[in-house]
């Protein structure tokens, strides 16, 4: 019997936060792992700086895999349905991650190795690809009348609640022996995946499809029209609005992994900081981003989403330098507060822009829509940004300015892309209004 409709909307954004936070917990001990040991247990080389771009090089893969399992998934979940697809991926996910935590090292069986954990990260790619559309439209399209935005915040809660698992997880085996940590230590995140997965199995399988599916569905039924793959739909009527919103995504996926997974490698070996401290730090800032978010989704629901979102972004460009200035203090509270800085504008405006996009697309295709323009995003933004950040380090050792300038490009254009989105949606509002 399937579960009252009245509890949808609630269960559905429980179901969306607990499922992403598990598929995010899986990708962030993979960036943090890359971060801290990937490199000498996959990458072994007598230049630490190759060692981790190699490492941050199969994290960037994982991102290229993303469009991908966005137009595989986008396809299940248009034509399908967004239930069915979501199940798919989050076992992918599980299994995988599980996987990972299981594979031999570089000096246990060879080049194998890093060839066998690129291969893994190219599935758990295609997996988160084809999640993150999904939940957000879970809980969106059962949300009420006029509060999409607000329930669509609860599939990008689970980005800090899987941050604050990893970290958790993290710091817990960094303070092992280092001899432990390198041998066995590590797997230990990766392999508590398996009991993730039976729960938000659980949860997941305990909600409705969603209504806005099903009505587009018996809508399509009914009309004689051949339907065209959504992929191909999407590309052919609304590469404009994709483009725009692959754009707008750019602060909330470059910048997080700017502010933790770059500034793990930042600290550490451009200031010689501890590993445990910067997870300590990151991991209050993760807790601070998780309490920002819900209050971010219910003032854009207040003031107007653009008008939230055009703000947070103008206070994104600037929070960078506050935020190096800090963190090269080298003291705990000010590194806290130097990153909080930067990640509450960022995690404010991830919070909004997921419910902000899904409504330049019709249902019909905007499973795929959603998961192209975020993926494509985080293949380019996402997973290139730690790579640039650490060769900008790199080039220019003991100046922080060039990142603070590179992470306020990142902010200036998801604002351009976010400003032209609503003037777009507003001509069409005006059109459709003049044509009744």
């Amino acid at each position: 019997m399937k579960p009252q409709a009245s509890n949808q909307p609630r269960r559905a954004a429980a179901a969306a936060f607990i499922g992403t936070m598990i598929e995010w917990y899986d990708f962030y001990i993979y960036a943090t792992a890359a971060a801290l040991v990937f490199g000498a247990l996959f990458f072994p080389s007598d230049d630490p700086l190759f060692s981790t771009m190699a490492a941050f090089g199969t994290f960037a893969v994982g991102f290229f895999a993303r469009p991908l399992g966005g137009i595989i998934f986008g396809h299940i979940g248009d034509r399908i349905g967004r239930k069915k697809s979501l199940i798919i991926t989050l076992l992918m996910m599980g299994v995988v991650t599980v996987c990972i935590g299981l594979l031999p090292t570089y000096a246990q069986i060879g080049v194998a190795a890093p060839v066998l954990l690129i291969l893994l990260r190219v599935v758990q790619g295609i997996a988160v690809g084809g999640e993150w559309g999904g939940a957000v439209l879970m809980a969106g399209e059962h949300a009420p009348k006029g509060r999409r935005n607000f329930f669509a915040s609860f599939a990008q809660l689970g980005s800090p609640a899987g941050l604050i698992l990893s970290l958790l997880a993290f710091s817990a085996v960094t303070r092992l022996p280092e001899e432990d940590l390198m041998s066995w230590g590590w797997r230990l995140p990766f392999l508590a995946s398996a009991l993730l997965l039976l729960v938000g199995l659980a949860i997941r399988l305990g909600v409705n499809e969603s209504p806005e599916f099903l009505a587009s569905r018996e809508k399509a039924s009914k009309e004689t029209r051949k339907e065209q793959a959504p992929v191909m739909e999407v590309l052919r009527t609304a590469w404009r609005p994709l483009l725009l919103c692959i754009g707008a995504n750019t602060l909330g996926i470059a910048g997080v992994y700017f502010t933790n997974t770059f500034m793990i490698a930042y600290t550490t070996q451009q200031l010689a900081l501890p590993r445990s401290l910067i997870l300590e730090c990151l991991f209050v800032v993760a807790i601070i981003q998780f309490c920002i978010q819900p209050l971010a989704a219910w003032t854009a629901e207040k003031i107007g989403a653009t008008r939230f979102l055009c703000l947070v972004s103008l206070l994104a460009m600037a929070s960078p330098y506050p935020m190096f200035v800090l963190v090269s203090s080298a003291q705990a509270p000010l590194i806290i507060l130097g990153i909080a800085l930067a990640v509450v504008c960022m995690a404010s405006f991830y919070a909004v822009i997921a419910g902000y996009v899904s409504g330049m697309f019709e249902t019909r295709v905007r499973y795929t829509a959603i998961s192209l323009a975020y993926q494509i995003c985080g293949a380019v933004a996402g997973g290139l940004t730690p790579l640039i950040g650490t060769m900008l380090a790199h080039k220019f050792t003991g100046q922080w300015w060039p990142l603070a300038v590179f992470y306020s490009l990142i902010a200036a254009v998801s604002l351009i892309c976010v400003l032209s989105l609503a003037r777009r949606h507003a001509s069409a509002h005006r059109a459709e209004m003049a044509s009744i």
